[in-house]
């Protein structure tokens, strides 16, 4: 059997990166002598099997020919006459083009080297224009290698753009496109993955609430980049820095969605633009079918994140409703993670990355001090119905009042 590592495995151990999994591609067997040799089929559209000890994947070389538009217009063919060479071809950047043998032997037709040492993605030919998952995939490799210094050759760029005018990105599905979008929230470069599909204006038909926000000023004084969309992405990135999870980078990289529609003739001030941005994530959420996970914690972030920032100015009652609505006196509540993307926020501004966020402790000791009052003789006093929860209310305003005081005077 003619076996080749294939794909991303070769691709990061040429990068001196940890190799998580292994795809592997077949030379001249059919299914049937797969089978015959113990390998379990599992491939849908083509011809893959799961090895019986390793249960890595392994594809008979293939070749691809464009049947319809879309990225499922496709007509597989695979025969023992396919060659390593053909089956290379059809991927789509030339990094992603180099074969290993079992020996450690590279097989590097299309260059995939030289564009790795060069730290370039590029196009291995004119058929990568016959998948629009491909403009995803590339910008989801830039926020996983951005960070190495990797860029867009300029006639991959190009070739992305002219994609884009022919309409191929309308044929991207919701699932699709929220599941590159998850994967590229979890790298190191996120913002990446926004740069580059702006570049070939697909960010415009693909997140169009996102691309709205470039070019719409903020006040200099409390935004000194003045942009919104380059505030967005220092938000984005700031959020990286904070958190590993994927929810609370959404939430960084939507908060301020509502200044995309903010009337020009009141710029560069955005009044409202928190209760006003809601509808709008709304809709994206329900367009990406987004999880209520990412969801829930993104819509908080959005009603609530300049309440956050204005902490020390707000009364105890005022934040005691918004910890309330918050669900922080719930024992499972999402408090931490809607801290970590206020704080992405108020970082992501030029000159303010590296600033204290003094909000986050004032807010985390007075839910705790607010969600821990002895309610006991209120519910042995005989009120009744909402009664009860407003004698509630008032003994944990109290207790934030006392906080509040108290680190005004630190």
């Amino acid at each position: 059997m003619e076996i080749y590592l294939v794909g991303g495995a070769v691709r990061d151990k040429l990068l001196g990166l940890p190799v998580i999994e292994k795809d592997w591609v077949v030379i001249g067997e059919t299914p049937e002598s797969m089978v015959k040799q113990g390998f379990r089929p599992v491939g849908k559209d083509f011809p893959v099997f799961l090895h019986p000890h390793s249960h890595d994947e392994y594809a008979l070389a293939r070749t691809e020919r464009k049947t319809a538009p879309g990225y499922k217009g496709f007509a597989v063919h695979a025969s023992p006459e396919v060659s390593l060479e053909q089956d290379l071809i059809r991927r789509d950047l030339t990094i992603n083009a180099i074969a290993m043998t079992s020996q450690g032997g590279l097989i590097d037709p299309y260059g995939g080297q030289q564009d790795l040492k060069n730290r370039i993605f590029r196009h291995i030919s004119p058929a990568f224009a016959e998948d629009p998952v491909r403009i995803l995939r590339v910008a989801r490799f830039a926020a996983r290698y951005g960070h190495l210094g990797f860029t867009l050759a300029e006639e991959t760029r190009e070739l992305m753009q002219s994609m884009v005018a022919a309409g191929e990105a309308d044929y991207l599905v919701p699932e699709r496109v929220w599941a590159e979008l998850s994967k590229a929230l979890r790298e190191q470069s996120p913002s990446a993955f926004f740069f580059t599909l702006k570049k070939c204006n697909a960010l415009e038909k693909i997140f169009p609430e996102i691309n709205r926000l470039f070019g719409v000023p903020q006040p200099e004084k409390y935004h000194p980049e003045i942009d919104t969309g380059l505030h967005t992405m220092l938000s984005l990135e700031q959020a990286v820095r904070l958190s590993a999870l994927p929810e609370v980078r959404f939430a960084a990289l939507v908060h301020d969605l509502g200044k995309g529609i903010t009337p020009k003739e009141i710029w560069p001030h955005h009044y409202g633009h928190e209760e006003n941005g809601l509808r709008v994530l709304e809709k994206l959420c329900a367009r990406l079918r987004v999880p209520n996970a990412y969801k829930a914690l993104s819509m908080q972030v959005m009603q609530y994140h300049t309440h956050c920032h204005k902490v020390f100015e707000l009364r105890a009652s005022t934040l005691t409703d918004v910890l309330s609505n918050l669900g922080a006196f719930k024992a499972n509540n999402t408090l931490p993670e809607f801290l970590l993307a206020c704080e992405a926020d108020a970082k992501g501004r030029t000159g303010f990355e590296h600033s204290p966020y003094p909000q986050a402790d004032l807010i985390n000791l007075a839910a705790k001090e607010a969600a821990s009052v002895d309610t006991s003789a209120i519910l042995n006093s005989g009120l009744q119905g909402a009664k009860i929860g407003e004698a509630i209310r008032r003994l944990r305003i109290k207790a934030v009042a006392e906080v509040i005081n108290t680190c005004k005077q630190l």
